[in-house]
């Protein structure tokens, strides 16, 4: 586990929209490991370029990849949830020098935080908890609550799911490395 926090790259790239090919500080932490470019811009691919007038919470935000490329792409409002003072801190910073007006950072526990959000209050939620947090199950539970119908929850995980809530269904899935990438989309009605 120390040697992956020391190979960890320093800084990531947003791969596309406003702010692409800025750059975003890297906290060398164990277990922190930002997205891959190639996963993002993946995931995006999935997703459309276009994100206007999406509202987006990156939970578990850590290097904040997810939820800057998001927001670089036009989303209305993207929500930084991220539990770790120093890693919130570097978000600010970056939020600050990019003029992310879009985007919100806070420092909470991101299940609890999407247990007591407004239900339905966003198109997309953005899942990347610790691998071996035993996190994946409570946090798809609690993104259904706060995702809108029709609308997607992305989860990166060391292993594709197995289960998932039954509103769900799967979207698309992918494999980079130990990076198992997987989109959900709510069913349409609540």
């Amino acid at each position: 586990m120390k040697a992956a926090a020391r190979s960890a790259p320093q800084q990531v790239r947003i791969v596309g929209g406003q702010w692409r090919k800025s750059v975003l500080p890297v906290a060398n932490k164990p277990g922190l490991r930002p997205t891959p470019d190639r996963v993002r811009e993946t995931l995006f691919n999935w997703l459309g370029q276009d994100l206007s007038g999406w509202r987006v919470i990156d939970a578990f935000a850590g290097s904040g990849a997810l939820g800057f490329e998001a927001a670089s792409r036009g989303a209305a409002g993207v929500t930084l949830l991220e539990q770790d003072a120093d890693l919130v801190r570097l978000l600010q910073t970056s939020q600050q020098r990019l003029k992310a007006e879009t985007l919100r950072v806070l420092r909470t526990d991101a299940l609890a935080w999407m247990r007591t959000a407004p239900a339905a209050s966003a198109e997309l939620v953005l899942l990347d908890p610790p691998f071996d947090a035993g996190l994946n199950e409570g946090a798809l539970q609690a993104a259904v609550r706060v995702v809108v119908p029709g609308g997607f929850v992305y989860l990166e995980a060391n292993a594709a799911p197995v289960t998932w809530p039954p509103e769900l269904s799967l979207y698309r899935q992918t494999r980079a490395g130990l990076v198992h990438a997987t989109l959900f989309q709510r069913s349409s009605s609540l």
